[in-house]
């Protein structure tokens, strides 16, 4: 964990600003082409919101603004963002999980597992880890939605959360996907969020 001078940060007067706001967090959504992602997993018999989950932390953690947080009235930067995903039980509830984040996408799927098959077996809300180091996200593959807002603590809260639309065929017969993005102002401006939006498409094109 670096700590970030923020008396010599260059968005030192961005972040005193947005910080000072009852809600500085903003959020966008944008699509992706998850055509080649979706027919990969199919080929290689894994999940297609692992392997489109994987892609998004890929391109997260190349996005050193992502990385950022407010711990202990201070700005922090973490070496590797894990993925904090809601995942859904057989009777519809969900708890959160905590999956470590592996550049190995093996890897990362056995992660998803595990945090499945305890969330399953315990139905337990939280997971057992609960830190910074993280994102929030969650799929919601029965809406094609092109807006969506978080629900929002009444805390100071500085984690980036994601959610994932219904995939849906365009005219041309490409597999498109919406994402949303919600970020603290007080960090990531959105010139970040189109960095990660490029990033994310290219591992996804992979």
């Amino acid at each position: 964990m670096e700590v970030i001078d923020v008396n010599t940060w260059k968005r030192k007067q961005h972040y005193d600003h947005f910080r000072m706001l009852k809600d500085p967090y903003f959020g966008v959504v944008f699509p992706v082409n998850v055509s080649k992602a979706y027919d990969a997993a199919k080929s290689n018999g894994i999940s297609f919101f692992g392997k489109y989950l994987h892609d998004c932390m890929l391109a997260l953690n190349e996005v050193d603004e992502l990385k950022l947080r407010i711990k202990d009235n201070q700005v922090v930067k973490y070496q590797t963002i894990n993925a904090s995903a809601t995942l859904m039980r057989s009777n519809q509830t969900f708890g959160f999980s905590y999956i470590e984040f592996d550049n190995d996408l093996d890897q990362f799927l056995s992660h998803l597992i595990s945090e499945k098959n305890r969330i399953e077996t315990t139905g337990a809300l939280f997971p057992l880890r609960n830190d910074l180091e993280c994102i929030h996200c969650s799929a919601m593959p029965w809406v094609n939605f092109s807006g969506h807002k978080e629900p929002v603590s009444g805390h100071e809260d500085s984690i980036p959360k994601v959610a994932f639309s219904k995939a849906t065929k365009d005219f041309e017969g490409q597999l498109m996907m919406n994402v949303s993005l919600h970020v603290n102002h007080a960090l990531v401006d959105g010139y970040h969020i189109g960095l990660f939006a490029e990033k994310f498409q290219h591992y996804l094109n992979k």
